[in-house]
């Protein structure tokens, strides 16, 4: 639940119970919406973004709500901001390098199978989105976020994960990986630098 405060008090997160319902409470001034908007938008996941865009108002007052839903629409609408150079190569080489240890790891070490799997969905699911231009996801969202911004490649992925899960198969999992990373300029190992800010 998304709730606007005054600016005399402070933005931060809560969580409640209320008539017995766990409530998640996004709490933001007026003063700190844009800047909130901003943030939800480099991290490319749009959480608030969403509950101001499509949640159902309860009350207005003073057109607030309906000001910060405008700016969330025109902040949706221009999308995620786009991964940079140094991100998509860093990126490549770490879907790459999760990529190679599960398809390295023996079907008898299921714990270390199912971390790397799990970690290979998270990071070739953030890597698709952006290469769609689409918001990301965590959690419940990973799967409808991927499945939105590309139905075939999102399905092969989670259907890949699922073959891990299931049977501890790697292959469907990385032939989607890898229909991934050609997306975007193939597997990255070999030459792949990270410099460390200074």
């Amino acid at each position: 639940m998304a709730v606007l405060l005054p600016d005399t008090d402070t933005s931060r997160r809560e969580v409640i119970r209320h008539e017995g319902r766990i409530v998640e409470l996004f709490l933001n001034t007026l003063a700190d919406v844009p800047e909130f908007f901003a943030w939800d938008r480099a991290r490319r996941r749009g959480t608030v973004l969403f509950l101001y865009d499509q949640g159902l108002p309860l009350a207005d007052p003073y057109g607030h709500v309906n000001r910060a839903r405008q700016l969330a629409q025109e902040v949706l609408a221009s999308g995620p901001l786009p991964l940079t150079t140094a991100e998509w190569e860093h990126g490549r080489y770490v879907l790459t390098c999760f990529l190679d240890d599960l398809v390295d790891t023996p079907p008898d070490s299921r714990y270390e199978q199912l971390s790397l799997a799990e970690q290979v969905l998270h990071k070739a699911a953030d890597l698709v989105t952006a290469h769609h231009g689409a918001w990301r996801g965590i959690g419940k969202w990973l799967p409808r976020r991927l499945l939105s911004a590309d139905p075939a490649l999102g399905k092969a992925l989670l259907d890949g994960h699922l073959a891990v899960a299931e049977h501890a198969d790697p292959q469907p999992l990385a032939t989607a990986v890898k229909q991934a990373l050609d997306l975007f300029g193939g597997p990255l190992m070999e030459g792949y630098t990270h410099r460390r800010r200074a």
